[in-house]
């Protein structure tokens, strides 16, 4: 539980470093860690649901080059005391040790429950759950696949993150504007939120993936909440230990 009444638990996510480009990417990038630096002395964990990166692949020997101002931030972070959760996306879903390793930070690869005082939390990025979407969640399923991976692993990293990059320029033109537009009970998240609540309680159903600032009232007792991005909204959630607030962050 948040054991400090002046401390609160951050969650935030949908960073997608290294898009659209190597400029903008920087400029993110040095968003996030002056963010991060603003909440270090009142943050008693932070989570981050996914997406941190557009693309990632950790090669047996190399990762990905770049994001160093905030790969030393959250090392700074770990190293002064404070948790930091990851949750794997859609677009890095690969991450296989290196944050666990080098930053003392656990990558969660699934929904997880976390529970502080009487509340119940569900967290995770929010790719493939709920109806629908049957090409993604096949595709995840072979992205997935540890023989999939090592083939992957096989390619020189030159081509091995070309590829990649191009795929995920191609899926980001695809998506187009629909992340834009709330759809209200038809969303994908919200019914499978429904679906879990049918068989256990929440009280916050915590999500990235969908790029938008969702804060949705499931019944008098639990709420979805979707973090948004830091492309377009710079949005980001805090729980002081009684309540689950959404907030933008101005520079």
């Amino acid at each position: 539980m948040v054991s400090n009444k002046n401390k609160k638990i951050y969650f935030l996510s949908d960073f997608h470093l290294g898009a659209p480009n190597y400029n903008s990417s920087l400029e993110r990038e040095k968003k996030i860690v002056a963010f991060l630096t603003s909440i270090q002395e009142d943050a008693a964990e932070i989570f981050i649901d996914g997406d941190i990166f557009d693309f990632w692949y950790e090669y047996k020997t190399t990762v990905p080059k770049g994001y160093v101002r905030l790969l030393g931030k959250l090392a700074e972070l770990t190293d002064g005391g404070i948790k930091v959760h990851v949750f794997t996306g859609n677009h890095d879903m690969w991450m296989s040790g290196y944050f666990e390793k080098e930053l003392n930070i656990p990558v969660y690869h699934n929904p997880k429950t976390f529970t502080w005082g009487s509340k119940k939390f569900l967290i995770g990025h929010g790719d493939g759950l709920g109806p629908g979407d049957h090409g993604f969640k096949f595709i995840k399923k072979i992205f997935r696949n540890k023989l999939c991976q090592w083939l992957f692993g096989q390619l020189h990293p030159s081509w091995g993150m070309g590829l990649a990059n191009y795929l995920s320029r191609k899926s980001r033109e695809k998506t187009g504007t629909s992340d834009e537009v709330f759809f209200g009970e038809k969303e994908w998240l919200i019914i499978y939120c429904r679906e879990m609540l049918a068989k256990e309680h929440f009280d916050y159903f915590i999500f990235g993936h969908r790029h938008l600032p969702i804060d949705h009232r499931l019944s008098e007792t639990s709420r979805y909440i979707n973090l948004g991005d830091w492309i377009r909204y710079f949005t980001y959630a805090t729980f002081d230990g009684s309540d689950v607030v959404l907030h933008t962050w101005k520079d």
